[in-house]
């Protein structure tokens, strides 16, 4: 793993191809347990082309001076992604 929140990725190369692209990250909280969400593709092997964009949020812990992954939520989907900000803005948009 990784000493700094800054170098975690979700990057996966096998054979020399981006298995798991990651396209963008932010940090959503840093310290003993961080937070971060990931833009990635992944590559289709059987059409050879990365598919669409998809959302991953990951929580990490720091412990001896190295995250480790402990959970994550996949978003699937633009739709799903969508449906987690309008319930996010319904619940918390009004403060």
């Amino acid at each position: 793993m990784s000493e700094k929140a800054e170098d975690l990725s979700i990057t996966y190369t096998e054979d020399g191809v981006d298995i798991v692209k990651e396209l963008d990250k932010e940090i959503l909280s840093k310290g003993a347990w961080t937070t971060i969400i990931f833009r990635y593709q992944e590559w289709n092997r059987a059409k050879e082309e990365y598919g669409p964009e998809k959302y991953t949020i990951r929580r990490y812990q720091k412990r001896g001076g190295q995250y480790q992954q402990k959970s994550k939520f996949n978003i699937s989907s633009k739709d799903q992604a969508k449906a987690v900000i309008a319930a996010l803005e319904k619940w918390i948009g009004s403060e």
